[in-house]
């Protein structure tokens, strides 16, 4: 059944993709602040300087938030597995089972449970554990990363596993799936991409609060000035550290996709035809969107993609034309014709992705990526020394620039899952074709469910995401917009207080206090 010109795969793969994107605007955001606010928490442990502290529980705030509502909708993924998705779910079932059971068992316990022991163990059991519980935590973040990755890496890249009686994979070899290469690629990538994030949040922020400190008259040598300015130092110095590894991050991880999925890599850079050596694209234009890939003009460097997909200048790299040729001999050139596809049944396969939306976004992934790492080097030039930058587009820009690495997380997502279609499950050409587990996208929907039903799921979930989005959005300001302190230097009440003197020697804190850094 058509839906505005959409069938149920259409729609259902745009809900997907709109919560997921949307979970996955929090998730980096977790993982890199997690890690800083606990490097924050270990610094004032070690040094039992009150800006380190205060840091921590200002920064602290936001983490938490961002937690909370990294969530709640994450688990909305979890039922749309069952709901639209049931074929994709019974397929990878064998292999994923493990793997979520993991993630929920061990590493999201491990992080609710000691997330719960740090925020209400403030005075209330010793600062080194109570430390340990933060760093628990982080771990227990990383670690559930690192599952859901290895299972997204599996569809990408499936590993240990046999072709069972039904066409189904068996999973044989439980280690082969953790140690993926593939799976190694992209968590790598990720954590050091999610400390982009951070770090960009901290350059962002403590400009900004710099800048008005200073337009405000205030000390340069009280405690909430070093708050700032360690804060833009740290993120600025982590922006650029993990620009650089996101860098290598990415060249292992874009050479492993040209041996694992050429026709992404090549759809990537526009790549009509064979060239030896290949040409890196630097702005196309032509028919992207009908992916008549023969209309598609391109302005070159030449050499630059040979080296990034094989790590020398000349060898070949194939075109989309003869790797769409390739793909159709070996998996088919139509849709079996059986009612498990759908509309699609019987139709020509075109394996290339969507050229738009892998060039484009495979460039802003990189663009936005580059701007972050140009606003951390402007932010420590600008503070060099003990100054204060009180340029408004400097700051104003920077500020605004927190939203970059975001993009590119986002964009980096969307240009892997979109552009591994027509397979949610990719077939592995490391393995003879008899022996290889894939599956196409148009087999995988919930077979009983209406067009009419997701777009009412879609619907629904786009408002509730954007009422969220707002209330995020609205509480992370208002923490941001009151800072540490209030302008006579004194604790705004609610906000974070003067570490009171009974917290230094692990003494209980008055019961009133309890709920001050939960929400």
């Amino acid at each position: 059944m058509d839906v505005l010109g959409m069938d149920t795969l259409d729609i259902a793969r745009w809900q997907f993709g709109i919560t997921t994107v949307y979970h996955f605007l929090m998730v980096p955001l977790t993982i890199g602040l997690g890690i800083l606010v606990a490097v924050m928490h270990t610094m004032w442990v070690r040094t039992d300087k009150p800006e380190w502290l205060r840091m921590t529980r200002f920064w602290g705030r936001i983490y938490l938030i961002n937690f909370v509502l990294g969530v709640a909708t994450g688990l909305v993924q979890e039922f749309q597995f069952g709901l639209a998705w049931s074929e994709y779910s019974r397929f990878v079932g064998d292999v994923f089972g493990s793997l979520l059971a993991l993630e929920a068992l061990l590493a999201f316990f491990l992080e609710s449970t000691f997330l719960g022991l740090w925020i209400f163990g403030w005075g209330r059991i010793p600062k080194k554990v109570h430390l340990a519980a933060l760093w628990a935590a982080v771990i227990g973040s990383i670690v559930s990363a690192y599952f859901i990755i290895a299972a997204n890496s599996w569809m990408q890249h499936p590993v240990g596993v046999t072709v069972g009686e039904d066409g189904r994979p068996v999973h044989t070899d439980f280690l082969a799936v953790l140690t993926n290469n593939t799976a190694l690629a992209a968590f790598s990538h990720a954590v050091v991409a999610a400390l982009m994030v951070a770090g960009a949040l901290l350059v962002g922020i403590g400009l900004w609060h710099l800048r008005k400190r200073k337009l405000a008259g205030r000390s340069p040598e009280d405690v909430d000035h070093a708050v700032w300015r360690r804060s833009v130092r740290l993120g600025g110095w982590v922006s650029l550290a993990a620009f650089a590894l996101t860098a290598l991050t990415g060249d292992w991880q874009g050479k492993l996709m040209y041996e694992q999925q050429p026709l992404k890599m090549s759809s990537a850079e526009a790549l009509c035809e064979t060239e030896a050596p290949a040409s890196f694209s630097i702005f196309a234009f032509g028919k992207f969107g009908s992916n008549e890939c023969d209309d598609v003009h391109s302005i070159t460097v030449p050499y630059i993609l040979s080296y990034l997909a094989h790590g020398d200048f000349s060898t070949a790299v194939p075109g989309v034309n003869e790797l769409q040729e390739e793909y159709a001999a070996v998996y088919g050139e139509t849709y079996p014709d059986d009612p498990s596809f759908g509309a699609k049944a019987g139709e020509p396969i075109d394996y290339a992705p969507v050229l738009a939306v892998t060039y484009w976004n495979f460039r802003l992934m990189i663009g936005m990526g580059g701007l972050s790492a140009a606003v951390a080097a402007y932010a420590l030039w600008s503070t060099r020394r003990g100054r204060v930058p009180t340029s408004r587009i400097g700051v104003y820009g920077s500020l605004l620039a927190v939203g970059a690495p975001f993009v590119a997380n986002a964009s980096g997502w969307i240009f892997t899952e979109m552009g591994r279609q027509p397979f949610v499950v990719h077939p592995n050409p490391d393995v003879p074709v008899e022996d290889q587990v894939w599956f196409f996208t148009a087999q995988a929907v919930s077979p009983g469910i209406s067009a009419a039903e997701v777009w009412t799921s879609l619907i629904t979930l786009t408002v509730v995401y954007g009422v969220l989005a707002v209330v995020e959005l609205w509480l992370i300001g208002r923490f941001v917009r009151a800072g540490v302190t209030s302008g006579d230097g004194h604790a705004t009440p609610g906000f974070t207080p003067e570490p009171p003197d009974d917290e230094d020697d692990g003494a209980p804190r008055r019961d009133d206090d309890v709920l001050q850094f939960a929400y």
